[in-house]
């Protein structure tokens, strides 16, 4: 698992265009599961562009420290397999 904030940022920025899976705390005991596309990494937030089928919101955007304290976990989709933001 990344252990900076700044290795967060390092490893989202060479992901940027590609296609993921994120799953995210919605509170009260719920889970948030979306899939889009890293849209744009600026210095403290992550932009994620929705699939509208799925979705009703285009855009979502998620800070860094969400990554860090695993209250969004980010799975990249290269072809069938999912590449972990762990490594």
């Amino acid at each position: 698992m990344a252990k900076t904030l700044i290795e967060i940022k390092q490893g989202l920025e060479c992901h940027v265009g590609k296609r993921l899976k994120l799953k995210a705390n919605g509170g009260r005991r719920k889970t948030v599961i979306r899939s889009g596309i890293l849209a744009e990494t600026y210095p403290s937030v992550f932009i994620v562009e929705l699939d509208q089928d799925e979705n009703a919101f285009e855009r979502v955007s998620y800070s860094y420290a969400d990554v860090l304290t695993e209250t969004v976990e980010l799975n990249f989709l290269d072809g069938n397999k999912a590449i972990l933001m762990e490594q």
